[in-house]
């Protein structure tokens, strides 16, 4: 029975998640708030562990959660289930796309995903940095986490402002990142 609730809650994940691996980001929370299956805070992690492995974010999280919930069953059935709605609907889109591609209608649609999986990945990218950089469990003067805030901020100025770091590949920032938190307890 947990194999199928598995696969039908990323199945659903799959199905409306427009955007990418980000754009899963609300689902997993309710996932998260329904099921009992992990926390926010563990989420936090999953997205770090899904970040900086190989692979699409949004399969490598339903990996993650399928195994952490049910081992190895459990992972093949959540990633089946996000993965299922994609191949379904780009084998559709596919055949009929051809023919339907210069209608406005069609292109209308297009047109509209464009700002819904915008407003998805932001809303995922703001939940990520209050839960990367505030502690809301901590009194309001103490809620900030300075440490977190200022390895943000260097890895922002050395991806976007230093010239000899401005085109390392981002895997040099993740082990840094990585050697950081083992260095200095992040």
């Amino acid at each position: 029975m947990i194999y199928l609730r598995l696969f039908f809650e990323f199945f659903r994940t799959g199905l409306f998640a427009v955007g990418g691996g980000l754009a899963t980001m609300p689902f997993l929370y309710h996932i998260s708030d329904s099921t009992g299956w992990f926390t926010h805070a563990q989420l936090a992690d999953m997205i770090a562990v899904s970040e900086s492995t190989p692979g699409p974010m949004g399969v490598n999280m339903a990996t993650y959660v399928g195994f952490t919930v049910a081992g190895v069953p459990g992972a093949l059935a959540a990633t089946l289930g996000l993965i299922t709605p994609s191949v379904l609907v780009v084998l559709l889109i596919a055949r009929f796309l051809t023919k339907f591609r210069t209608n406005p209608a069609v292109d209308a649609v297009f047109y509209g995903l464009r700002p819904a999986s915008c407003g998805l990945i932001a809303a995922a990218g703001l939940s990520v940095a209050a839960l990367a950089l505030l502690d809301l469990s901590a009194p309001i003067a103490e809620a900030i986490q300075w440490k977190y805030v200022a390895l943000a901020a260097v890895i922002l100025v050395l991806t976007r402002w230093v010239k000899p770091t401005k085109k390392l590949h981002p895997i040099v920032f993740i082990l840094l990142s990585a050697g950081a938190g083992i260095v200095f307890g992040l």
